[in-house]
This record gives structure tokens, sequence and C-alpha cells, in this order.
């Protein structure tokens, strides 16, 4: 994304603040009812966990992110108050921030109250997060993304951009986590050849923990597995369009004989031709093997599209 997005007008507009001596001003909570300091934005309040979390307007932009961007990666929280998804993205941003340890800082952008930080930065839907690098953005994403998934996402631009960006790194280092000894055991039984009793633990975890995205991820792909590796692979070639049970046997074939269009494509053809509840079980069935996809995958994207147009 480096050289899409032109900062310089917000760069010079605050060049031009200081030079007619006007001092940088930084927004005022809202007060609450008991005329308390109140949250700022849609996600929580403002420079919470000692400063991970900024809110940045207009007047602040160079200073709280082309300035910081030089030390230390900047991830930019575009958002506004009427936004739904803003409201469940940005509380996933902050706690991520404020556990960071200093890798990465968050600074929250109202579009509404900054219109030429939106327009800066090409803002079509929100909410949206640029990932800035000493002075640069460096990557997005629009639309909410689960905690795993933005994870990932930092670690891999943090991969590239790292090593240039020198206080972006916390004092000390971490103490590695423990290994789950309940994960040990799932994964133990799974290269030992006992599926099933894997499969088995790795439910019993992610029911007791529904946060524990890992365990549930495992869980999904190896009945994913399991189920295709018991469909005979000629189901492809002689499943009937409108025999149901019979597509969704040739889809795990192909998903697993990594053709995931060709897979998508033929539960769609069932959705397309038939109606009521075997409708209702092949949509079904397409969106549990999108969950085991990045949604941002072009084919994932596609078949959203596909199944929207089949639906409606």
């Amino acid at each position: 994304m480096a050289g899409a997005v032109d900062l310089s007008a917000l760069k010079e507009r605050a060049d031009a603040q200081r030079q007619q001596g006007q001092r940088p001003t930084r927004p005022r909570p809202e007060a609450s009812p008991d005329g308390a300091a109140g949250p700022t934005s849609a996600g929580g309040p403002d420079a919470s966990a000692g400063g991970a979390v900024m809110d940045v307007t207009e007047e602040t932009f160079e200073s709280e992110v082309l300035v910081r961007s030089q030390q230390q990666l900047v991830l930019v929280d575009l958002w506004a108050e009427w936004c739904g998804p803003c409201k469940q993205l940005s509380p996933v941003l902050e706690s991520l921030a404020a556990r960071a340890q200093g890798t990465w800082v968050l600074a929250k952008i109202d579009v509404d109250a900054n219109p030429r930080i939106a327009q800066a930065f090409r803002v079509q839907s929100i909410p949206m997060v640029v990932a800035i690098a000493q002075g640069q953005p460096v990557a997005a994403f629009n639309g909410v993304r689960s905690e795993a998934e933005i994870t990932q996402w930092v670690d891999e631009i943090l991969a590239q951009v790292g090593d240039a960006l020198p206080g972006m790194a916390p004092q000390g280092e971490a103490e590695p986590e423990a290994d789950d000894p309940r994960m040990v055991a799932a994964e133990d039984k799974l290269n030992g050849g006992d599926f099933e009793g894997a499969l088995a633990d790795y439910r019993a975890i992610a029911e007791a923990e529904p946060d524990n995205v890992e365990a549930a991820s495992a869980a999904r792909n190896l009945d994913f597995v399991l189920r295709a590796q018991a469909h005979d692979p000629a189901i492809v070639d002689t499943a009937a369009p409108t025999d149901v049970d019979a597509q969704l046997a040739a889809a795990d074939v192909l998903l697993l004989s990594q053709q995931p269009e060709q897979a998508f494509d033929r539960i769609i053809g069932v959705v397309k031709v038939t109606a009521g509840d075997d409708r209702t079980r092949a949509r079904t069935r397409l969106l549990e093997l999108f969950e085991l996809f990045d949604p941002a995958e072009p084919f994932v994207v596609s078949a959203r599209r596909k199944l929207a147009t089949a639906l409606y």
C-alpha cells in the first residue's frame, strides 16, 4: 500500500498551524451524566493502557501518527459514531493494543470530525484500519476481523518493517507462554493417528472456552477432513444436480483436493435449484466451509457474492 495514499497535505496543514502560532489541540472528552470524563470514541477511553490507544485529530495527526510511526508501528482505526461494525472492531483493536507491549499503538480517528484525514486515506467504507510505518501506509483492511486475524496481520507487517522501527520493541522480552497441556494432548493424538480422539479433545476445549480460536479452528478443520475422506471420490462425477447429499459430498471431495472454487460452485448450484430445508442445508454447509479459509481470500469473496445472487 506504500505510496498509494498521500499524507503530505495533513503534515503541511499542521506545519502551517505552527507557523501561525496555533497550538495543536486534542479533543475534549464528553461528560458522562455524573460529570466524569467519558469515552471519546466508539470503542473505549482515550489514551488507555498507558498510551497504547490515542484519539487523534487533524491537528495531532502529524505528531501522534506520522512522527510516532518513525519509531513504532501505528495502526489507524478510522471509525464513526453511527457505524455499528466499528463498535464491534474497536474494542478488539484496543484490547490487542493494550497487550502489544509497545510493539505498536492504536490511533483512533473519527472520520466525521476529521474529514481531511478520511479524504487523505481515500476512505470509501468503515471500519478501515491502516498500518503506518515510517510515515507511510504499508497495509490496510476494511470491515470487522477477529482477534486472531488481526494478530496475524500485524505480525506479518512487523516481520516486514519491524527492523526499521527502533522504538517499537518493548523493554525486555516477555516470557513465552506455556503450552496448554490439553492442546498438547490433542496434538499428540492427532500425530499418533487417533483422529477421532483428537477431534473430541479439540471440541471439548472449544466448548469450554468459546474464545479459544486455535482449538475451534483445529476442530473445524479436522471435522471437515474426516468427513471428506469418508466420501467416495467418484461422487464428483456421479452426483445428480438435485441430490443435495451427493452434491455436498462432492463439494467436500473437491475441497479436500484443493479445488475450493469448484467446491463452492457445486453448493451454490444446489442453492439455485432447491428450496426450503434443502436450500437452508446447502447454504449452511457453504458458510461452514467458508470458515476454513481467510475471509479475504478472493475465491471466498467471489463465492459469497455468487451465494447472495443465488439467494436474492
